[in-house]
């Protein structure tokens, strides 16, 4: 039944994660393997708060190579909507923290990546894109100037990845790569966060602006806090020895408001953000202004170049790029990952990356790339659903309001 279900959704057959039983729901979300656990135990990780996901009734399921809770024992829908109005806490321990160090760690960091980080403030982070030398789009990556150090976050799917590309490209840099393989991550999130958190940290945390970071101490436990998510709301990502992250988690959720939340929620939550995910909306053959990324890359980066696969991307900035990620709102059964875009005229156009139900809207949306003459917002469209075409319309993300922390 599994994984008959599995090839229903994919088909566009189940109308929402809701439909779908807690594994089904696991084997929809991108990066989660489909073969039986059983198979691939032995290569699987454990959180260092895997114990705490079981005794909460988490379903746990592969992802990225780790066991993760997919959902808790209230579901998906009701895990979303609490994170939109109180705080949840998620695990986001498979995810790669990386430091760089040494004098030339800027120099190094700036030939990977796409942003301007020479005038990134000291303290503060930002998003942006590792490029290969074709301009396509290696990981996504919050990067943060730190003391004597430059820190990065990658995504667990693909760390392997980026560590072997930083270790062939830091040559003739005077610079180190440092992963910390022993640090678990969690992310608070939701507009009660500060609320939740202020009550057991040692700094006033309404000093602390969206995407700024700074070392803090929750309850005597020395821990790494950055202001961001990626739900869309205000929130938190809290880094901490793995050795202490049991205590932490238990701690968090102490807190009337805070609750565990999954995979499940913390995807649909991403998508009404307008929030690419690696592997479905980015990828190695797209470039940050196909991917609607532009303004990713610094002014001065723009100018002056120095990354891999700066002449392709300024190419696509002069002359513009044949395709462009946008938003989409679906007019009836949910298009997911795969789903054949068409203009009004019948004609082939694109091709949707990620779509799901959104709780907030109570409606379909997706994301997906399109012939760049189709990317104006409501603009009409049709989506292939089930051999059926449904209606489509372009829209600009984020689906939901944003609702960050600035001073």
């Amino acid at each position: 039944m599994i994984l008959q279900n599995f090839q229903r959704l994919r088909q566009g057959q189940l109308r929402s994660v809701s439909a779908l039983s807690c594994v089904d729901a696991a084997m929809a979300l991108p990066g989660y393997s489909s073969r039986h656990l059983s198979e691939v135990a032995n290569n699987i990780k454990k959180t260092a708060v895997y114990d705490e996901h079981v005794a909460l009734g988490g379903k746990m399921v592969e992802f990225a190579g780790y066991y993760l809770p997919v959902q808790y024992p209230k579901g998906v829908k009701q895990e979303h909507l609490h994170t939109r109005s109180s705080s949840s806490l998620f695990d986001v321990s498979h995810m790669g923290q990386v430091r760089i160090h040494g004098p030339d760690r800027l120099k190094f960091v700036e030939k990977i990546v796409v942003g301007d980080i020479e005038n990134l403030a000291q303290g503060h982070s930002q998003l942006s894109v590792i490029t290969n030398e074709e301009g396509g789009i290696i990981d996504d990556t919050i990067i943060t100037k730190e003391g004597d150090f430059i820190g990065m976050v990658v995504n667990g799917a693909c760390k392997e990845k980026d560590l072997n590309h930083f270790k062939e490209q830091i040559k003739g840099f005077d610079a180190e790569i440092e992963h910390l393989d022993d640090r678990s991550l969690f992310a608070l999130q939701g507009p009660k966060s500060m609320e939740a958190l202020q009550s057991i940290i040692n700094v006033d945390l309404s000093m602390m602006s969206f995407m700024t970071a700074q070392d803090v101490e929750i309850n005597g436990i020395s821990c790494g806090l950055a202001r961001g998510g990626y739900t869309g709301e205000d929130g938190f990502e809290i880094s901490v020895k793995s050795s202490d992250a049991k205590d932490l988690m238990n701690m968090l959720l102490e807190h009337d408001a805070v609750e565990p939340c999954g995979l499940g929620a913390r995807d649909s939550l991403r998508l009404e953000a307008g929030m690419c995910l690696y592997g479905n909306d980015l990828d190695e053959t797209t470039s940050p202004v196909e991917g609607s990324l532009l303004w990713v890359i610094g002014k001065r980066r723009r100018k002056e170049g120095g990354f891999l696969g700066f002449d392709k991307i300024k190419e696509q900035i002069k002359n513009k790029p044949s395709r462009k990620r946008v938003g989409l709102i679906i007019n009836g059964p949910p298009a997911r990952s795969h789903v054949e875009l068409f203009d009004e005229q019948n004609n082939a156009c694109g091709e949707i990356t990620s779509g799901t139900f959104s709780p907030i809207l109570n409606k379909p949306i997706a994301m997906g790339y399109v012939k760049s003459e189709f990317s104006k917002s409501g603009t009409k469209l049709f989506a292939k659903v089930r051999n059926k075409m449904v209606p489509a319309t372009v829209s600009k993300m984020p689906f939901v309001p944003n609702n960050y922390y600035k001073i």
